[in-house]
Order: structure tokens, then C-alpha cells, then sequence
């Protein structure tokens, strides 16, 4: 029994939710997302919630119960609230710079690093050092963030890099002369 996958979704108000089939579409303020359940897996709307059902309990469906249940809630706060994620550009002379759908980062190499911004996420700079990614889809942002990060991970002797603004980099000592 997918103990997750029981729990019904809450639908907050502002946000529409219905179910054409297979297809489960959210529209809320921010925008609108949708998701294709599998043969196994039905959702149904029930006044200010919605229920998802598995078939039956052979095979892999109640890993998918659970799973459709989380995407749906995701996409429920996606289209309500949004995503944020917040990185930090820590070293001396590394900046971030955005310019229409075109993020130019400066982090030590040899050449600046161009990082076109997908549809549907929005990145904030503030003092050149302070990336806010957001957007309706946590996947989404949850990507673009890991993949900025990706270009200069933190180094452990200085911390210098792209980090999350919450992570704790832990240094290491040097070398010590004797």
C-alpha cells in the first residue's frame, strides 16, 4: 500500500483542476501544467481535493501511485506558489550577468561561460554574486540551478565556486610547514 499515494491532494483556492482522461491539467495565477497518468494509475476530483487510484497492486504500481500523487501535488503548488532556488557566486572577480534570455557567467576560466535560459524560468542577479531562479516547474528549476552549479562546483580549500545559498562548503586545511 503506497502510504503517500492514499493521502488526497489539497486544492487551494485560485487553482482549477481537471481531469480529462488521462491527462490531469492545473491552472492556477502563474500559469498552467499538466500531467499524463499511466494505464495503471486514475485521479479523480473530489470538491477541493483530488484522489489518486492505482488498479492494482501488482508489479510497479505502487511506486507510480505514489509518484503521480507527488507530481500532481507538485504541479497544484507549481501553478498556486512557484519554485525558488537561490545561488551564490563566491570568489574574487566571479559575477553573473543577464542579458534578455542569455545568463553570462565570469568564474575564473579563460572565457565567460554563456547559459541560455530555458522557457518558463525567470533568474534575478542581485549584486552580481546572488542568482534567484524561479519558476511553476520544480523539476525545471531544480535543473537549471544544478546545471549553473555544475560549471564551478565549491572547491574545498577556498570555497570558491557557484554554491546553493543554503549548502555549507567545508573547508579543508592547507598544507602546514613544519
Amino acid at each position: 500500500m503506497s502510504r503517500i499515494g492514499m493521502k488526497p491532494v489539497p486544492v487551494p483556492a485560485g487553482v482549477k483542476v481537471t481531469v480529462n482522461g488521462k491527462e490531469v491539467v492545473t491552472e492556477g495565477k502563474l500559469g498552467k501544467m499538466s500531467v499524463t497518468l499511466p494505464e495503471a494509475i486514475s485521479a479523480a476530483v473530489d470538491g477541493n481535493e483530488v484522489k489518486v487510484s492505482r488498479v492494482s497492486d501488482e508489479g510497479n504500481n505502487k511506486a507510480l501511485h505514489g509518484l503521480f500523487r507527488s507530481l500532481i501535488k507538485n504541479n497544484i503548488i507549481g501553478v498556486s506558489e512557484g519554485y525558488k532556488k537561490e545561488l551564490q557566486i563566491v570568489g574574487v572577480g566571479y559575477k553573473a550577468v543577464l542579458a534578455g534570455n542569455k545568463l553570462t557567467l565570469s568564474l575564473g576560466y579563460s572565457h565567460d561561460i554563456v547559459y541560455p535560459v530555458p522557457e518558463g524560468i525567470k533568474i534575478q542577479i542581485a549584486d552580481g554574486t546572488k542568482l534567484q531562479i524561479t519558476g511553476i516547474d520544480k523539476q525545471l528549476v531544480g535543473e537549471v540551478a544544478a546545471s549553473i552549479r555544475k560549471f564551478k562546483k565549491p572547491e574545498p580549500y577556498k570555497g570558491k565556486g557557484v554554491r546553493y545559498s543554503d549548502e555549507h562548503v567545508v573547508i579543508k586545511p592547507g598544507k602546514t610547514n613544519q
